[in-house]
């Protein structure tokens, strides 16, 4: 390893400790005012960390509860899928025919300001009770920022690339292909990252109101019954995971963009 290698390694480790630093002195003041605030409003009404992480653990070892995490995991991956592929394929077709993005954009713009629970009761009467509901619900919330985002980035590729489109003759599907979609996968992952979140609420969101099994289904449960430390439980472990996948798409969105 040359000096300057090293020297490099020093100036990044030296670099991420801050940014570790930061990150425990985050949680352990989210810690605390968690258990602060579980004080005021009393444990009742606002479990404190101890307690939460501990019916955390209750729920987990639960037998029914791989059956409804295995549920909520397909609907939720599938909703995802049909989210990015969908989003992405019409995002790429609107960007690059300027007037088809100019018609669909504010329509776009508007059906993604309506909130998308007032559009449950169609969905159910389209799909029925079932896993086919939770999974459109879940692809209503996700697929408008992909479409949004890949139109953007589409919009904004720089005009040599599209040049390189007709001089190789390249049909539409070959440039999408090998060009578009290529040149605009930073601004993807960046809606993805939006999509992400947006598919897992729609999803939730669609067990709650409408079905027997689910993650959803057994928050609601618990807010029927008032159990506050399973409500907690789940929101808490909800959060760690959105957080901790949102991170990982951050990070490679950073990736993405400093390779650019």
């Amino acid at each position: 390893m040359t000096s300057q290698t090293k020297l490099q390694s020093k100036m990044q480790a030296a670099a991420s400790a801050p940014r570790w630093g930061d990150a425990v002195l985050l949680i352990v003041a989210i810690l605390g005012l968690w258990a602060l605030a579980s004080w005021f409003f009393g444990v009742t009404n606002l479990p404190d960390p101890i307690r939460t992480f501990r019916q955390i653990w209750i729920e987990i070892s639960d037998p029914e509860f791989g059956d409804h995490l295995a549920e909520t995991s397909k609907a939720f991956g599938t909703a995802l899928c049909i989210s990015l592929i969908g989003g992405t394929f019409i995002g790429v077709l609107l960007g690059s025919r300027r007037l088809a993005g100019d018609v669909f954009e504010p329509l776009l713009i508007a059906l993604y300001s309506i909130p998308k629970i007032s559009l449950y009761p169609i969905v159910l009467l389209m799909f029925g009770l079932g896993i086919s509901a939770k999974i459109a619900f879940g692809a209503i919330h996700g697929i408008i920022p992909m479409v949004i985002f890949t139109m953007t980035a589409v919009r904004n590729i720089r005009p040599v690339y599209m040049r390189s489109i007709r001089t190789h003759r390249l049909t539409a599907w070959q440039g999408a292909a090998y060009i578009l979609i290529p040149a605009a996968v930073p601004e993807i992952v960046a809606g993805l990252r939006i999509g992400f979140s947006l598919t897992l609420l729609g999803t939730l969101l669609g067990e709650m109101f409408a079905s027997q099994r689910g993650i959803g289904h057994l928050l609601m449960r618990a807010i029927d019954r008032n159990e506050s430390p399973t409500i907690m439980a789940l929101a808490v472990m909800l959060f760690l995971f959105a957080t901790s996948v949102s991170l990982g798409l951050l990070q490679w969105d950073r990736y993405l963009r400093r390779s650019a």
